[in-house]
């Protein structure tokens, strides 16, 4: 699993012209589900998410997390986040499941998150998506399991 954490002041995402996740201050979620994620590893990243202490303080230090700063998360279905870049200039997908299974941890993912008592909007999967954020700071996460 590989997810791409950024900070933002605001993020949306649509689909066809149509807007259909919100956030004001939080994540912007990018997830990729590789063949072999299994709920162990979707609810540790979630749960490291949800701890994540990325906001400032009164001293600027980054040292409050999601709920500290009233957050929230978009997270978005990301395949690509699993290019094989290795040989030739197309990358492989090889790495990414199936999407039926990986729409289901998709799912099972943002619902641990939401377990956590954050308000959770989510892109479409599979979709051809245009997301725009304001990222803060800037400030970029990757996590890899």
């Amino acid at each position: 699993m590989k997810v791409v954490i950024q900070r933002v002041t605001s993020a949306k995402v649509e689909v066809a012209g149509k807007l259909i996740g919100e956030i004001n201050k939080g994540f912007l979620l990018l997830v990729g589900i590789k063949d072999g994620d299994t709920e162990v590893e979707i609810n540790q990243v979630a749960d490291k998410i949800s701890k994540m202490r990325i906001f400032e303080d009164e001293n600027e230090h980054m040292n409050l997390a999601l709920k500290d700063v009233n957050g929230e998360i978009l997270s978005v279905s990301q395949f690509t986040l699993l290019a094989d870049t290795k040989k030739g200039n197309r990358p492989s997908f090889t790495n990414a499941m199936e999407p039926i299974a990986a729409n289901e941890l998709f799912e099972k993912f943002n619902e641990r998150l939401r377990s956590h008592d954050l308000r959770v909007a989510t892109g479409e999967f599979g979709a051809n998506m245009q997301v725009s954020l304001v990222n803060d700071g800037p400030v970029t996460i990757v996590l890899e399991y």
